[in-house]
């Protein structure tokens, strides 16, 4: 084993554009050298900036590496102080001097700690032990983050609010009784069990042995429960560790798991569905849900974009108790624009087809999930004002025997993920026909969240377009962590008589309202039981 580290371990060395603290100003940035070097077995990155090392020994099984840019990264290095906890204190902005240098660096490191990583966690442990060396898990996730995450889920309050959504809970339950013949006789890891739920249902559904994986101290909640049921629980075992640290005495033929947050992405716990897949699941293990997709499609509403917009006029107070406020005005308008929206919102508001991304859980790299590049584009349906980006996720329950679907599309059952909208703190304008183009880039970030970079642009339209370019671009900036909950906000959008003055709204309704909303195309969702439609996305990712 040893050998074979070494020999993959190889010396590299990367001349770098430029490199710097990231505490230090732009101008210190210069010329540097990055060496991957390998003494007596460890393995190490040194990182030099004219002739003196910036960063000496970084170690691979705590250091992150992000792509800010095709051609520029950053480095977080773990620091601590005496009596502290540790954490990413130091970050070193790395500039390649092309896309190709760029990507071979991102290759190495990951290889060298990929191969760390398994030399740390090369040992036998007992059946439901954990691991005592750091775990994936808290490698890449703030301390204070994972402890009020699971301290949320820890508690039964929260618990009740995800059974209570029943468009969530029945999509379950049906899923896993319709197609028995998955589970009858077979092993199920529940992956983040939460209450237990769905190793409950995986065990009426005939399993032969669940076991439920929940790190919170939601376990001790999930054995009362079960405990409760006898002649289910007594083929249920509930362990309370990280999927990335615990072990178990058997192979699973089928994970299920309800690893879907905002977005379908937040909270990055389909990072953890994925390591239980890779750790845990048999070649031709199923998983439950299957496969999930992010539909997204520009929107217009004036209504939100002016109360969002109404927020930031606190700022514009010149005489705050002999206090001039102004001077943040700009600050705070741009800090409300970075909340992603999350609420429930009428379709009829969308002004283009949507388009949506797959993400096939059986076969992405949990890697892949660090950073989510879409490019946009879409033909608009009506002449409009776009505000912004709606999204929303559905994902496939591949059953042997029924194909099941649970969307949180807007007019359909609402689910208590709702949907998003990035609102654009800048409109654009686009006609009927007119094609807008754009990019949706999310970037994973140690608070268990993505940092969200959208960009729309509206293209030149009418005869000659072929050579024409961008009329418009707008941009914008958003935290999926910090979301606006606007869920119990009135949203009355019905044209009130004060509103009578605002053609391009009342317009755009009247467009809409003119086609067929009984069979909206714009909206138009897999059936739930369509063998066909489900063939054809699985040979199409």
């Amino acid at each position: 084993m040893e050998d074979s580290v070494e020999q993959k371990r190889n010396p590299r060395e990367f001349a770098l554009a430029s490199v710097a603290e990231l505490s230090s100003p732009a101008s210190s940035a210069s010329p540097g050298i990055a060496r991957f070097l390998s003494d007596d077995s460890v393995a190490q990155l040194q990182i030099h900036q004219d002739s003196h090392q910036i960063a000496q020994d970084i170690d691979f099984r705590t250091a992150q590496l992000f792509k800010l840019s095709p051609v520029q990264s950053i480095c977080m290095v773990e620091g601590s102080d005496v009596g502290k906890e540790t954490s990413f204190s130091r970050g070193i902005t790395i500039q390649f001097r092309n896309e190709e240098e760029s990507g071979d660096f991102h290759n190495v490191f990951q290889e060298w700690k990929k191969e760390v990583n398994v030399q740390e966690s090369d040992r036998n442990l007992p059946n439901g032990a954990i691991s005592s060396c750091k775990s994936k898990f808290d490698e890449k996730i703030e301390s204070s983050s994972a402890k009020m995450y699971f301290h949320y889920y820890g508690q039964l309050l929260h618990q009740q609010n995800m059974l209570q959504d029943y468009v969530r809970t029945g999509t379950y339950y049906a899923a896993v009784i319709e197609n028995r013949a998955d589970f009858t006789g077979r092993v199920v890891v529940d992956v983040g069990a939460g209450s237990g739920i769905l190793s409950l249902f995986a065990a009426q559904a005939g399993a032969k042995h669940v076991y439920a994986v929940e790190a919170s101290e939601m376990a001790e909640y999930a054995r009362k429960l079960i405990a409760g049921n006898p002649t289910l629980g007594q083929r249920i075992t509930v362990i309370k560790g990280k999927v990335e640290d615990v072990e178990l005495p058997e192979k699973a033929d089928i994970l299920i798991s309800e690893p879907m947050g905002t977005l379908l992405i937040n909270e990055r716990m389909l990072e953890s569905y994925v390591i239980a897949r890779d750790r845990f699941l048999t070649p031709n293990g199923k998983m439950f849900p299957t496969v999930g997709r992010i539909h997204m499609a520009p929107f217009t509403d004036e209504y939100l974009f002016v109360e969002i917009a109404n927020k930031a006029l606190f700022w514009q107070q010149q005489n705050y108790y002999g206090v001039d406020l102004t001077h943040l005005y700009g600050t705070a308008f741009q800090g409300y624009f970075s909340q992603p929206v999350v609420d429930a919102f009428d379709p009829r508001l969308l002004i283009a087809p949507p388009m949506f991304h797959v993400i096939d859980f059986t076969k992405v790299k949990e890697e892949d999930l660090y950073e989510i590049d879409i490019p946009l584009r879409f033909t608009a349906s009506v002449g409009a004002r776009v505000h912004g980006l709606a999204c929303w996720f559905d994902v496939l329950f591949n059953g042997s025997t029924v194909q099941r679907w649970l969307t949180t599309a807007p007019g359909s059952p609402t689910t208590h993920w709702y949907q998003l909208r990035c609102v654009l703190s800048q409109p654009i304008y686009v006609m009927a026909g007119q094609e807008i183009t754009g990019r949706l880039h999310m970037v994973a970030h140690n608070a268990q969240s993505y940092t969200i970079y959208l960009t729309l642009s509206a293209k030149m339209w009418g005869p000659g377009a072929e050579q024409g370019g961008i009329l418009q671009t707008s941009s914008c900036k958003l935290d999926l962590k910090e979301p606006y909950y606007r869920m119990s906000q009135p949203q009355a959008y019905a044209l009130a008589q004060d509103q009578q003055a605002q053609p391009l709204i009342q317009t755009q309704v009247l467009n809409i309202q003119s086609q067929d909303l009984d069979e909206p195309e714009i909206m138009q969702q897999p059936s739930p039981n369509s063998c066909a439609q489900v063939n054809s996305l699985m040979q199409n990712i």
